[in-house]
């Protein structure tokens, strides 16, 4: 023996010993060799399904939370859109009877002063609403259209053109932001 190898007792008794593979994987109990499949092949297909089955199961997991995060920040953006709603909803008769009370002082000359403060007033609320998202509804001279119009009578156009269209305006319909939150009532020509 060379003097770089050391004398193994263990070594030369397994390479004598009958029925000892020396090239078993040292991780296997036995004689079990490199070459044979660690697995039967039902055993591995079965895997191969169940991993199959797994990933099939994460994406469709996946996609329900990409699902459920996107319905959530959507209703998220409605609400904050619409928080006002209510209040902006009875804020719109003080528009009306400011409508109606602008139109009283275009005829009176001696208010000058009172219609100008008044109506500085309220051009600061209708502004108010308007930056949190309500717009007026315009229905004048338009085609009648029934998601949008409350038709209160019919009457006679004044002219063949406004047949079928909105004669006059009785009360302004509104938006909250690109929802309706009243309907226009109007007078529709036949």
């Amino acid at each position: 023996m060379a003097e770089n190898e050391v004398n193994n007792p263990e070594m030369e008794s397994a390479e004598n010993q009958p029925g000892i593979d020396i090239n078993a994987d040292e991780n296997q109990h036995g004689t079990t060799h490199l070459s044979e499949p660690l697995e039967s092949e039902p055993e591995l297909e079965k895997l191969r399904t169940e991993l199959q089955e797994s990933k099939e199961r994460y994406l469709r997991l996946a996609a329900e939370f990409d699902n459920y995060r996107r319905r959530t920040s959507k209703e998220r953006v409605e609400l904050i859109q619409t928080a006002g709603k209510e209040i902006i909803s009875e804020l719109l008769p003080v528009l009306d009877d400011w409508d109606r009370a602008e139109k009283q002082f275009a005829n009176d000359v001696e208010a000058g002063a009172f219609r100008e403060g008044i109506s500085l007033i309220f051009h600061k609320l209708k502004n108010t609403l308007q930056a949190r998202g309500l717009k007026p509804m315009e229905a004048a001279g338009k085609e009648f259209d029934a998601e949008l119009h409350e038709a209160i009578t019919q009457i006679d156009a004044p002219t063949p053109d406004l047949q079928g269209k909105v004669v006059d305006e009785v009360e302004k319909g509104y938006y909250l932001g690109d929802k309706i939150i009243r309907h226009a009532k109007v007078v529709v020509g036949k």
